[in-house]
């Protein structure tokens, strides 16, 4: 199992109140799953989304990413096993703007110290796999939307990591773009990578094989599909 979380509890203090972003959640996502998290703004599937992307810690409950756990973790570790095992997509790309698709690509392996001669042939193959390959040397204002996106997902890639989490991927993403960016992310699940992603959209959220609904900090529905319905589990 990639992942096991076991009675996540989350609270934030704001002033003299406390706010419960997430109330005893317990999931688990297998290795090369699916699995797109649905919910209202403020209904915890983005704290959970921070927790399991090890940006942000739980207040209790227990958290296994490949067999570590992640909950007792220093700053230090958690960046490490972010750059090992995980690969984000944005909404908003958070691209750098002045420079090309190939060292925005690149940048996670500057990070992790590789040598330059083996970035630069990595990150060209990250870019080939996204269908890119011919716009290595384009800025972000040179591509379309769709296209820095790819380089988003490229940059994801690079590491070779277990799981891709992307939030909102098509946020800001025209329907025929959105469906692109969809189908590559499919590809890349059949070809064996674990794949979470956040979505308000329920006909992004059809495109996984997992739905799991949040409500108020708690699940209240986890569906999966067969080939040719949904099967609560």
């Amino acid at each position: 199992m990639l992942i096991q979380a076991r009675h996540l509890v989350k609270t934030y203090t704001m002033g003299d109140q406390t706010v419960h972003a997430l109330r005893d959640v317990s999931i688990d996502i297998a290795e090369g799953d699916f699995v797109a998290i649905m919910g209202a703004s403020g209904s915890g599937k983005s704290t959970l989304m921070n927790i399991l992307g090890c940006l942000d810690l739980p207040t209790s409950g227990e958290y296994l990413l490949a067999g570590e756990a992640v909950q007792g973790m220093a700053q230090d570790q958690l960046a490490s096993i972010r750059n090992r095992r995980i690969g984000f997509v944005f909404q908003q790309f958070n691209l750098l703007p002045r420079t090309s698709a190939l060292e925005n690509v690149e940048l996670p392996m500057v990070y992790g110290g590789v040598k330059a001669l083996e970035r630069k042939t990595r990150a060209m193959k990250a870019l080939e796999q996204v269908g890119l390959g011919s716009r290595s040397e384009h800025t972000p204002a040179e591509l379309s939307g769709g296209q820095q996106q790819r380089v988003a997902i490229a940059r994801a890639l690079v590491n070779s990591p277990q799981l891709i989490l992307a939030d909102e991927p098509t946020g800001a993403l025209d329907s025929q773009t959105s469906e692109d960016i969809m189908r590559l992310l499919t590809d890349l699940n059949q070809q064996g990578m674990t794949v979470i992603i956040v979505t308000h959209e329920p006909d992004i959220a059809e495109w996984a094989r997992r739905k799991v609904v949040f409500k108020d900090g708690s699940i209240i529905e986890d569906v999966v599909k067969d080939s040719t319905k949904g099967v609560s589990v």
